[in-house]
C-alpha cells in the first residue's frame, strides 16, 4: 500500500470516501427537516432542495479542484494553507476544529438524550459521563489502530443509517397521495431562498470528510468522483424523503415539527414505526461522530505538521498503525470534555458562520492554487475559468448576509481573538528560532 511523505498510508478508495462524506452529511437533521421546509413552502418544498442542491454542487466543485491539487491531509485547511500561507491556515484550522468539535459534543448529548427516552438510566449524570467516555474512547481506539479500520466502521454505519430511510421511501411510496403533492401556489424566490438557507446546513459535513485526503488512493481522481457520488446521492435521498413525507401526511406535515419522519413511519409501518426511526436516528448520530473522529484529527495533524500550530506532538505518526495517533487522542479528549461540561454551547453561535468562512476560503484558494501550483496529470479542473469559484463566493456572502446580527458579531470577535493568538505564538516562535 502506498505511503505518503507524511508517513500515512493511502487506503481509502472512491466508495470509502463517498461513504465518509455521506455519513457525516446525513445526520440527525433529515429526521426533522421535512416538517420545517413544508411549513415554509408546502408541497413545493422540492424547489428548495433543488435550489440548495445546485448551490452546494457549485461550492463542492471548488473542493473537488482544490482536493485534486493539494493531496495532503487536512482537507480545506490544507488547501487554504497551501494557497495563502500560515496565518490563513491557522485561522482556518481554528474555525474548522472549533466548529466541528462543538457539533460533535452537541450530537453526543443529543444521542444520550435520545437513549434516555427509552432507557431512563442514561439520564443519570454519572452514566451520561461514562457513556461519553466509552463512545469517544472506542472511536479513538478504532481510528488509532488504522485508517482501514476507521473507514470500515464508516461503511457499516453509513449502510445502517441509510437503511431505515431507504426502507421508508420504498415502502412508504405506496401510501403517497398525489393530491398531497399538488402545488396550491408557486412560492417566491425569496421564500425558496430562505428555506434553502436552512437546508444548506443539512448539506454541511463534506468539508470534514475530505480531511482524510492524505490517505486517499489516487486523490486526483478519487476525490472529485467521491464528492459527486456523495452529493448527488444525498440530494436524491433528501428529495425522495421530502416527497414521501409530503405525500403521506399532506398539509398536516408541518404540525409534526419535532419528529415528522416518526409520524410518517407510524403511518407506513404501524407500531414499529417509532422504534425503526428512533434506532435510525441513534445510528445516524453515532455514524456522524465516527466520521468526525476519523476525519477531523487530520486537520490538527496537518496544522502541526506545517508548524502552523506550535504543538509538534500532534504531528506524530504511529510506527505500527501509520495513523496520527496523538492528534486523534487529543481531538477525542477535547470532544469528550466539551460533551461532559457543555462548553459547546459557547461555540454554537458561530459554528455555522465559521464553516461558511472556510467554504469561502476554499473557493478563493482554487483561484490562487491555479497560479502557484504545478498541476498533476489527471487533476480535476472546474469548467468555466473563474466563473464557478466567484459564483461560490457570492453564494457564501449571501448566506452570511442572512445570519443573525449576534452570529456576525460573535464571528468577528472570534476572528480578532484568533488573529491575536497567531501574532503572539508567531512572535514567540520567531524569538526561539533566533
Amino acid at each position: 500500500m502506498e505511503s505518503t511523505n507524511e508517513g500515512l498510508k493511502r487506503e481509502i478508495g472512491v466508495w470509502g470516501l463517498s461513504a465518509n462524506i455521506i455519513n457525516i452529511i446525513v445526520g440527525a437533521g433529515i429526521f426533522v427537516l421535512p416538517a420545517i421546509v413544508a411549513a415554509g413552502l408546502g408541497a413545493a418544498s422540492i424547489l428548495a432542495y433543488l435550489f440548495c442542491g445546485i448551490l452546494v454542487i457549485l461550492i463542492m466543485l471548488c473542493f473537488a479542484e482544490a482536493g485534486s491539487i493539494v493531496t495532503s491531509s487536512g482537507g480545506a485547511y490544507a488547501y487554504i494553507e497551501a494557497a495563502f500561507g500560515r496565518y490563513a491556515g491557522f485561522v482556518t484550522s481554528a474555525l474548522f476544529i472549533g466548529s466541528c468539535v462543538a457539533a460533535d459534543a452537541a450530537v453526543a448529548n443529543a444521542l444520550v438524550d435520545l437513549l434516555a427516552r427509552i432507557f431512563p438510566v442514561f439520564a443519570i449524570p454519572v452514566i451520561r459521563i461514562l457513556f461519553f467516555v466509552v463512545v469517544f474512547g472506542l472511536l479513538a481506539a478504532i481510528n488509532i489502530r488504522g485508517v482501514k479500520r476507521g473507514i470500515g466502521l464508516i461503511k457499516i454505519t453509513t449502510i445502517a443509517k441509510l437503511s431505515p430511510l431507504l426502507l421508508l421511501v420504498i415502502i412508504g411510496w405506496a401510501d403517497v397521495s398525489i393530491d398531497n403533492l399538488k402545488w396550491d401556489t408557486t412560492p417566491s424566490i425569496t421564500g425558496i431562498g430562505q428555506m434553502a438557507l436552512i437546508l444548506f446546513f443539512a448539506f454541511q459535513g463534506g468539508e470534514s470528510a475530505l480531511a482524510v485526503s492524505g490517505e486517499v488512493q489516487h486523490p486526483q481522481r478519487t476525490i472529485p468522483r467521491a464528492i459527486f457520488i456523495a452529493i448527488l446521492g444525498i440530494l436524491t435521498l433528501y428529495i425522495l424523503i421530502q416527497t414521501v413525507a409530503q405525500g403521506v401526511l399532506g398539509s398536516s406535515l408541518p404540525a409534526f415539527s419535532d419528529a415528522p419522519l416518526v409520524e410518517v413511519a407510524q403511518h407506513v409501518f404501524g407500531p414499529w414505526g417509532l422504534a425503526i426511526m428512533t434506532a435510525g436516528a441513534a445510528v445516524s448520530m453515532f455514524g456522524y461522530m465516527s466520521g468526525e473522529l476519523l476525519s477531523m484529527p487530520r486537520v490538527l495533524f496537518g496544522a502541526a505538521r506545517d508548524k502552523v500550530i506550535p504543538f509538534p506532538l500532534l504531528a506524530r505518526v504511529h510506527k505500527k498503525f501509520a495513523t496520527p495517533y496523538m492528534a486523534i487522542a487529543v481531538y477525542a479528549g477535547i470532544g469528550l470534555s466539551m460533551a461532559i461540561f457543555g462548553g459547546f454551547r459557547q461555540l454554537a453561535i458561530i459554528s455555522g458562520a465559521s464553516i461558511l468562512l472556510v467554504y469561502m476560503g476554499v473557493a478563493f484558494s482554487v483561484l490562487r492554487l491555479r497560479k502557484i501550483s504545478t498541476r498533476s496529470k489527471g487533476a480535476f479542473r472546474v469548467p468555466g475559468g473563474v466563473v464557478i469559484p466567484m459564483i461560490s463566493v457570492l453564494i457564501i456572502l449571501w448566506f452570511l448576509s442572512n445570519l443573525e446580527k449576534a452570529e456576525l458579531i460573535g464571528m468577528s470577535l472570534f476572528l480578532m481573538v484568533l488573529s491575536l493568538i497567531f501574532w503572539v505564538t508567531n512572535t514567540v516562535i520567531k524569538r526561539k528560532q533566533r
